[in-house]
């Protein structure tokens, strides 16, 4: 393993943020995977799951089992999880610009089309260097003028040529569920299968420029404009490791297990390819997803909790306002599984309360929460 520290743009004078990364594997070896945790910087799973993982590839390497190449970033936002406001942990929203730590990272299609458009041929691997090429250029001469832009550019550098990229998040109080365009959806499925995904939802350019859609957005979007059978280069996934209590070394160590199964079903780390489980879920549409929110204030009390199957109209939970004696019921608007709510017990007017993974689409836009 070789260890990188990479120092971000400084904000201030007299501060100065590093992120590392761990190299497993030989550079420019295929297949090549990147995993990162923490993006968000208080979901804090993926962070104890990447040190259980970091010990199992130490192990694999030393047998000489890494068959491709890895890059592990254990923890993705030094930025985030520095920022505390009242002894809260605030890793969500970077508090210099507002911006969410996982949106605004670049549209590389819009970038790389021009200096594309004309060399792509019949080659399908020769046109994927083409592109990465075009990508390695314009990040490059990619210039960040902040802080939080230079720790975007250092991420999706070590990220940008890889064929898998795995981003672990957790939401509040959830359930293990996985988002990804549908393009990579095989890709996944067995990930989905060894990780025991309760929901997985998928859409196409769900909104917002997350980390993971940069990534993967690049190749079906590059192959829609130019009409060409050009690979989807790069899978991504954000895969959501249930909530942020969630921490604990025996649901982190099973995790880790599961991640390096699936390396060992890609070829990327040698050994027994894994048995691959039943799914636990079959895959739904992001935009088929009913996030339930209260249209009044009052305390919130859940009828229902992560991973109930919900039939059409049952109950999700009560909003209560203790002054009047008015109890407003919100109930689940599609059938699915519950597979996230908030920890808030206090609602307002348009908080997001609660997801439903459901099978029919219904939304358009942006998909993507705050």
């Amino acid at each position: 393993m070789q260890r990188t520290d990479h120092v971000l743009r400084s904000q201030s004078l007299g501060s100065q943020k590093i992120l590392t990364s761990l190299h497993f594997g030989t550079a420019g070896a295929r297949p090549k995977v990147y995993i990162q945790a923490s993006l968000h910087a208080e979901e804090l799973p993926g962070m104890l799951a990447a040190h259980h993982l970091r010990r199992m590839l130490e192990q694999a390497e030393a047998r000489g089992q890494i068959q491709g190449e890895i890059i592990l970033v254990p923890m993705a936002n030094p930025i985030g999880l520095a920022q505390r406001v009242d002894n809260k942990p605030m890793g969500r929203f970077d508090l210099n610009t507002s911006e969410n730590f996982n949106r605004h990272y670049p549209d590389f299609c819009a970038a790389v089309l021009p200096q594309v458009q004309e060399k792509m041929g019949a080659d399908a691997e020769a046109n994927v260097r083409t592109v990465r090429q075009a990508v390695a250029t314009y990040l490059r001469d990619w210039e960040p003028a902040t802080e939080l832009a230079s720790q975007r550019k250092q991420l999706v550098s070590l990220a940008y040529d890889a064929d898998v990229v795995l981003d672990l998040h957790c939401d509040c109080e959830a359930v293990m569920h996985l988002y990804t365009e549908a393009p990579c959806w095989p890709t996944f499925e067995p990930l989905a299968r060894l990780l025991g995904a309760q929901a997985v939802l998928l859409a196409k350019n769900s909104g917002g420029l997350s980390f993971d859609e940069s990534l993967s957005g690049l190749w079906w979007q590059l192959a829609d404009k130019l009409g060409i059978a050009l690979p989807q280069a790069c899978c991504s996934t954000t895969v959501e490791l249930r909530g942020e209590a969630d921490v604990s070394h025996a649901y982190a160590k099973a995790d880790a297990s599961a991640i390096l199964a699936y390396l060992q079903h890609l070829g990327v780390v040698g050994g027994t390819a894994p048995i691959l489980p039943e799914l636990a879920c079959a895959a739904t549409p992001l935009a088929g997803a009913q996030c339930v929110k209260s249209p009044v204030p009052g305390v919130l009390v859940f009828a229902a909790k992560p991973g109930d199957r919900l039939a059409l109209g049952e109950l999700v939970a009560e909003v209560i306002d203790p002054v009047n004696g008015t109890v407003h019921a919100l109930r689940a608007e599609v059938p699915g599984v519950l597979y996230a709510r908030t920890t808030e017990r206090y609602a307002t007017p348009g908080d997001d309360l609660a997801n439903i993974a459901g099978s029919v689409p219904f939304r358009t836009g942006n998909l993507l929460g705050a």
